[in-house]
């Protein structure tokens, strides 16, 4: 009785202790003084949802449905349980699963206004949820965004209800018709006239495809043509700092081309480093776009000389997410070389809906980006291979043994991320201490441990693993017998964890990594999750 008593006493003073390193921000050492507290006393319901908030603020969203739901089985009539898992489900997108939480939590206090609304607001996502789908086309006779877009087009003198093409073939008939009634009884002037229609329907064509002045007023960067410049990536970068927006004509242009040069490539993309050169990998900048400039203070501009992959998560939480991704595809439109991109798991519909991505696009730009760029996000290829010694991803292995490089390389990518298989793994899954395979502590995916690391590596040929995903405090994580790096690139990371950011710098031939960590930089006044989903930011 008295060892139960003191248990019980120990486990309230570590739960007192992860209080305050929660409220210190210090999320994981938080998760570990909850767990002591629960190995003391695994029957207080108030443990398991302290850790499952711990567990919310870190993304692991699966970890915290499984405290949540043990908080519930300890007392059903824990509201906090039901509110965690709510919040939980939510951050996966799991609208109707967190809808019957929260009306749990109504029903068990109807007069708590906070609850009343956040259950509106969930009722709201899930009838929009319904709507959208009710509407959706099916896959089979779903049209290409971008194939119906030109660009050229879009500028000076553009809105007439009429067509250009059409106002040109109307002009044409005219002349052509006020010749032939002139001079009917000359076949010759007929010949001409239709000689001279002809040539000016096909210099009015030339010159509607060629006239690509966009409004005079307009007074930021311009692309000359069809050529993406550096001068011009220079002066948008410029411009976006002062917080000021690209012509749509000019951020098609960038879109459109970018989606030319993704989509010729394979889903896993090998890249060569020459003996002597240098290549710089970078992880996750979520919006970020001011600490994305820093990086290149600190790095150079991207260019054949000094090239760049991106891995993963350029959008999302972060407030000028749409400024990152105008900057990196317009690098990569500048110099394919210099610069490569691969896709991680908020780029996708799903996480962009939610996460801000998708609100600040149609706040910025308009509807038709929103579905412009998730086309474009299934094209980005899935992992790249440095020197045939380095593989890099966005998330992370597999939930089986012998997956080659030639497997990933034949996936077919040009889809929204399914829940399951080798593609929701390499965008979803993370590293554990523990050897084997265990359940994701995000609800998808997997986490792998170091064994099964050394095998992939082994089966493969490689050396290395470098993957992204996760927040780390010092920016980078080496892990796995130092054969695992993950590297994070967005400095305190959502204004609130104040974390580092890192890259990776390899030097061929030996590609031995050398980390570089820097701190957040100051941006304007615009909070993370700006643009979220209305029900998210209730929880930011």
């Amino acid at each position: 009785m008295e060892t139960e008593k003191s248990n019980v006493s120990k486990a309230e003073e570590f739960k007192l202790l992860a209080n305050e390193v929660f409220n210190a921000r210090k999320y994981s050492q938080a998760i570990d003084l909850y767990t002591q507290a629960i190995e003391l006393n695994s029957q207080n319901a108030v443990y398991f949802s302290n850790r499952a908030f711990a567990h919310l603020r870190l993304e692991e969203y699966g970890s915290a449905i499984q405290d949540a739901t043990k908080a519930i089985e300890i007392d059903p009539k824990y509201s906090k349980g039901y509110y965690r898992r709510g919040a939980a489900h939510l951050g996966l997108g799991k609208f109707k699963e967190a809808l019957k939480d929260f009306q749990q939590v109504k029903k068990m206090c109807p007069n708590d206004p906070d609850a009343t609304k956040k259950l509106k607001e969930c009722e709201k996502a899930v009838m929009k949820l319904k709507f959208e789908e009710a509407i959706a086309a099916p896959e089979s006779e779903r049209r290409s965004i971008a194939e119906s877009i030109d660009f050229r087009t879009i500028g000076k003198g553009r809105n007439s209800s009429v067509s250009t093409e059409v106002a040109i073939a109307a002009v044409t008939v005219a002349v052509m018709a006020a010749a032939v009634m002139l001079f009917r009884t000359s076949k010759t002037t007929i010949v001409v006239a239709i000689v001279v229609g002809l040539l000016l329907l096909l210099g009015a064509y030339w010159w509607s495809g060629h006239n690509t002045d966009v409004e005079p007023q307009y007074s930021g960067a311009r692309i000359e043509g069809d050529v993406v410049t550096l001068d011009f990536v220079k002066k948008m970068i410029e411009d976006f700092k002062n917080q000021k927006f690209l012509h749509k004509r000019y951020a098609f242009q960038i879109v459109l081309q970018t989606r030319e040069a993704l989509q010729a490539l394979p889903s896993l993309v090998d890249i060569h480093v020459p003996d002597g050169k240098h290549f710089t990998v970078c992880g996750d900048v979520h919006g970020q776009y001011y600490d994305l400039l820093n990086i290149f203070e600190l790095n150079g501009l991207p260019s054949e000389e000094n090239p760049y992959l991106f891995n993963g998560d350029f959008v999302d939480r972060g407030s000028f997410s749409l400024e990152v991704i105008l900057t990196l595809f317009a690098f990569k439109c500048m110099s394919p070389s210099a610069i490569y991109l691969a896709r991680g798991n908020h780029e996708s519909k799903s996480m962009n809906k939610i996460y801000g991505f998708e609100g600040e696009v149609r706040s910025k730009l308009n509807e038709t980006f929103v579905e412009l760029f998730a086309e474009v996000f299934c094209c980005l290829p899935l992992a790249h291979v440095i020197n045939e010694k380095v593989f890099v991803v966005h998330g992370g292995l597999f939930s089986v043994d012998g997956v080659k490089v030639s497997d990933i390389r034949s996936i077919n990518r040009f889809c929204e991320p399914p829940e399951e298989g080798l593609m929701c793994e390499l965008l979803w899954s993370d590293p554990q201490p523990l050897p084997g395979r265990g359940p994701s502590k995000r609800g998808v995916g997997l986490s792998f441990g170091a064994d099964v690391t050394k095998r992939f590596l082994q089966e493969n040929n490689l050396d290395l693993v470098v993957r992204s995903h996760e927040v780390k405090d010092e920016g980078y994580e080496i892990e796995h017998d130092g054969k695992l790096i993950t590297v994070f690139s967005a400095p305190n990371y959502c204004d609130q964890m104040g974390n580092k950011g890192a890259f990776i710098r390899f030097e061929a031939p030996d590609l031995k990594p050398n980390i570089v960590t820097f701190s957040a930089v100051p941006h304007p006044d615009v909070k993370p999750m700006a643009y979220a989903n209305n029900f998210l930011r209730m929880f930011s």
